[in-house]
């Protein structure tokens, strides 16, 4: 069985102590490929490191909107070198993640510089012929009304998707993937089965988000790409497939969006 994470940060703190550790473990597990997603210039800079010391990663890189620069002008030149680091390493594999978070940000003003940062990388990825990898939070509305105006040629995934059913339907219509995260998982998670289930085989994808959400039985555990099988195994049992058959498909699917041979 082959696994493909397209979603972790191993350039995160949290592997500090044992990262090489990990990755040896992880080579060694289903998990086959996975993605090191940037979300700060420093985030982006180490996922593109960790992909060019090993095969099975790559990254991608962007500004998250929880880690937009004070000013726009600051902005500006942040975008510039992230340009660069994904122009000059061909293991970047898509702009991300970027997009919207009011969860965190009360301030009008800097949410309207959360909106600039998210169409001017979205400019970036067509620029560069790249997917996109969006963030949404408390923030649906907004960030539909941008995908609408603001086209994607090489589409993306909502990563981490929340279980809104708007956002689920719209994204599908704008040719989207869906990724799922540990939160599919939990007991609470109250609609997870029937927003699974309005995804269509050829668009959903698995991550961990890692070392954030934890799947049931890890859950507030540290999380893993190791992780991802749990989330595969839901998607299994809410579509009545075989564990493997998850496996294939979010695989392929990962490998289609990524434009990984």
């Amino acid at each position: 069985m082959k696994l493909f994470d397209n979603h972790s940060h191993l350039d995160d703190e949290k592997f500090d102590e044992d990262r090489e550790e990990l990755i040896e473990k992880i080579k060694n597990s289903n998990v086959k490929m996975l993605i090191s997603a940037g979300y700060s210039l420093e985030g982006s800079t180490k996922a593109v490191e960790l992909s060019k010391k090993y095969n099975f990663i790559y990254a991608t890189c962007g500004i998250s909107p929880n880690d937009i620069p004070q000013t726009e002008e600051e902005l500006w030149k942040t975008l510039d070198k992230i340009e660069k680091l994904a122009k000059e390493n061909s293991k970047v594999r898509a702009i991300g993640e970027i997009g919207l978070d009011y969860y965190w940000e009360k301030d009008e003003k800097r949410r309207e510089l959360q909106k600039k940062a998210f169409i001017e990388q979205i400019k970036l990825a067509n620029k560069l012929e790249l997917p996109i990898v969006i963030h949404t939070r408390e923030a649906v509305m907004d960030t539909l009304d941008i995908l609408k105006k603001n086209s994607v040629n090489k589409k993306g995934i909502f990563h981490c998707c929340p279980l809104n059913r708007e956002l689920v339907k719209e994204g599908l219509k704008l040719g989207f993937y869906i990724s799922f995260a540990g939160p599919v998982t939990f007991k609470n998670s109250k609609n997870a089965d029937e927003i699974i289930s309005m995804v269509p085989d050829d668009k959903i994808l698995i991550e961990t988000d890692s070392p954030y959400l934890s799947p049931e039985p890890f859950r507030g555990k540290r999380n893993d790409p190791r992780n991802v099988e749990y989330v595969a195994k839901k998607i299994a049992d809410v579509k009545g497939l075989d564990l493997e058959e998850v496996a294939e498909i979010t695989y392929n699917n990962a490998k289609n969006i990524f434009e990984i041979n």
